[in-house]
């Protein structure tokens, strides 16, 4: 057992051996972890100080950009305002500058609600500039431009024969000046249509209707001119402003002339002036002395333009029956039987009447047109006196045509008609020369008395051709037309009196 106990055992002898041996190995393993820890922390500390220097790198940009883009944040564009070159200040956005025009411009039309008003910003320029956080003076800047504005009215200038009368809003206000001032002056009777002319059949026993007129035109004489400027809204004329200056004008001298009917007091009353200043500027002026072509001198409002107007008229008057006296031996001398009631007539008479201002310069007569026959009156009379007439009137003058028509006619009262053609005048009717003379207007005149209940007028002629109680007879020639008196033209004067009454002579003329 002993010797057993002496025994070597190979297998834990190896483990002894073997545990040895182990020991070194791991004491080199150990040895080599211990080296590779060292290298491995070097290594750590390395990257450690790689990854904070980039850290440190990555801030320091960081930083670096985030400041720039702070700047370039605070960095902004305002505005440079400036008036003819010279800065008054800075604004932050143009639209103040575009509201502060704005608010301008409203308030000068506020104040000048009749004109057209607009903001005179010439010269006012803007430049952008960019800066950090700029100090930028807005209200101060707006505020020293708002007292530097101004503003002018946009008008239009009216003018009349290259002549500047005045301003007016714009050209619709022009214009409708224009109008009022030729309405100012067309009869309140005109129509502005094409001319009807009535007809009454033969049959109707409708009597004369007064007169229709109808406006063929009107227009303006002098030249009428109208230009866009700019103008003080202070100086700009209404309406009514407007017309007045053009249509009563300012106090000037002109020569008038005489027409038939005027007399001072007429004249007077016509102007709205005094008599006493008629005779003021025209010493030795009388009433009596009056001659229809005399030139007085006046000092009266002479309107800037002329209105040229040209009405037709149509007027329907009454046609008097004509009288055939038959002689009857059956009655006594003197004597008359009314055998066929006469039965009156109507006709159309047209005139063409021209005007300047509303006062009538030219009267034409056009023609006359018979709308019903009158019915002759049939009387029977006793033994014909020596210079009794019929009661029929003939035409005094050989293709007559009238001139200035009978009655109160546009603002003058005419006893009679004129009338031209040939000069030969001859009596309307038979009858006894009463008067050969002159008379006070009417120049050289021949009065007839037809001795029944008619007398016939000839005035303004140039030579008589028959003396007072001499009879004539029914187109006998009695004398020549002339220019005597208050004539402006040679013409005769023929008048028609009934009674002692004048009559139109065209109810008795066919």
């Amino acid at each position: 057992m002993k010797g057993f106990r002496g025994i070597r055992q190979p297998g834990k002898n190896r483990e002894h051996e073997q545990s040895g041996e182990h020991r070194t190995a791991e004491d080199k393993n150990n040895m080599s972890m211990s080296n590779f820890s060292g290298n491995k922390r070097r290594v750590l500390a390395s990257r450690k100080w790689i990854i904070t220097a980039a850290c440190g790198l990555f801030i320091a940009a960081s930083i670096g950009f985030a400041g720039k883009q702070y700047v370039a944040a605070n960095t902004v564009p305002y505005y440079k305002v400036m008036v003819k070159g010279n800065e008054i200040g800075t604004i932050t956005d143009e639209t103040q500058l575009q509201k502060l025009f704005a608010d301008k411009t409203e308030e000068f039309q506020n104040k000048y609600p009749e004109a057209e008003m607009v903001l005179n910003t010439d010269g006012i320029t803007t430049e952008t500039i960019k800066a950090y956080k700029p100090v930028v003076n807005s209200d101060e800047t707006l505020d020293k431009l708002g007292d530097m504005l101004t503003a002018y009215a946009k008008g239009v200038e009216l003018k009349v024969d290259g002549e500047v009368i005045g301003i007016v809003k714009d050209q619709a206000t022009a214009d409708a000046i224009l109008e009022q001032v030729q309405n100012k002056y067309i009869s309140a009777s005109a129509v502005r249509s094409s001319l009807k002319t009535k007809s009454v059949s033969a049959n109707s026993s409708k009597k004369a209707e007064g007169p229709s007129t109808t406006l063929k035109s009107v227009g303006i004489k002098e030249d009428v001119a109208t230009d866009v400027v700019k103008a003080d809204p202070n100086k700009i004329w209404d309406v009514s402003e407007a017309v007045k200056a053009l249509t009563v004008g300012k106090d000037a001298p002109v020569t008038y002339v005489v027409r038939e009917g005027d007399t001072i007091s007429s004249i007077a009353a016509k102007y709205d002036i005094t008599q006493s200043e008629i005779r003021k500027h025209n010493p030795g002026i009388k009433e009596t002395s009056l001659q229809i072509g005399d030139e007085l001198t006046l000092t009266v409002p002479k309107p800037a333009v002329t209105v040229k107007s040209v009405e037709q008229v149509v007027e329907q008057i009454e046609i008097k029956p004509q009288v055939e006296v038959r002689k009857s031996a059956e009655l006594k001398a003197g004597i008359t039987k009314v055998v066929r009631p006469g039965q009156s007539g109507l006709k159309s008479m047209q005139y063409r009447i021209t005007k300047e201002n509303g006062e009538v310069v030219q009267e034409e007569w056009l023609g006359q047109e018979v709308i019903k026959v009158a019915v002759t009156e049939v009387v029977l009379s006793g033994t014909k006196v020596v210079g009794e007439g019929t009661g029929e009137f003939a035409w005094p003058v050989s293709n007559a045509t009238m001139s200035s028509s009978f009655g109160q006619r546009w603002g003058r009262q005419h006893k009679g008609v004129d009338l031209v053609g040939n000069r030969d005048v001859k009596a309307s009717d038979e009858g006894v020369i009463t008067f050969a003379g002159q008379k006070s207007g009417y120049g050289n005149v021949i009065i007839i008395n037809h001795r029944n209940g008619y007398e016939t007028l000839y005035g303004h002629l140039n030579s008589i051709g028959v003396k007072v109680g001499q009879v004539v007879e029914k187109g006998e020639s009695i004398g020549v037309m002339g220019n005597t008196g208050r004539s402006t033209g040679t013409h005769l004067h023929f008048e028609i009196i009934k009674n002692g009454t004048v009559e139109n002579p065209m109810t008795y003329l066919n």
